[in-house]
């Protein structure tokens, strides 16, 4: 494979990992919102997805982000009638999101991200090996 292939195969992966962090960093903001409205839904949380491209020009696959769909799991239900967004039965929504898994998340993206980036440093210090082996 060509060095400058790899390097821009691998940075699909970062602006893909990018995107992703900032999802799990919007439902991470929104972890603790309520609804605006007695009986509204509050913040759904979000989920990014990936999907395979062919790059013609690279003649390669590559990752991009695909659509962000949203989480449709139960929103926990808490007690509190004096809250403005409790319901005629005195509940109020809480947001779907769970900080522990969206932290789990974060660092697999964070992970995922620095192996792209581990990609592109070891192919450019190849590169500037080539060239100094040229050179001499």
């Amino acid at each position: 494979m060509n060095i400058m292939k790899s390097i821009m195969v691998a940075a699909t992966g970062l602006r893909a990992q990018s995107s992703r962090m900032r999802v799990i960093s919007e439902n991470i903001a929104n972890a603790h919102s309520t609804a605006a409205t007695p009986g509204g839904d509050p913040f759904r949380r979000k989920i990014s997805t990936f999907k395979k491209a062919y790059d013609e020009e690279l003649n390669a696959n590559t990752v991009v982000a695909g659509r962000i769909i949203k989480d449709q799991s139960a929103f926990e239900l808490k007690y509190d009638p004096s809250h403005p967004a409790a319901d005629d039965q005195g509940y109020i929504k809480l947001s779907n999101v769970n900080e522990l898994v969206e932290m789990a998340d974060m660092r697999e993206a964070q992970r995922s991200y620095e192996a792209n980036l581990n990609v592109i440093t070891s192919s450019r210090r190849m590169m500037s090996k080539t060239i100094d082996i040229l050179n001499i």
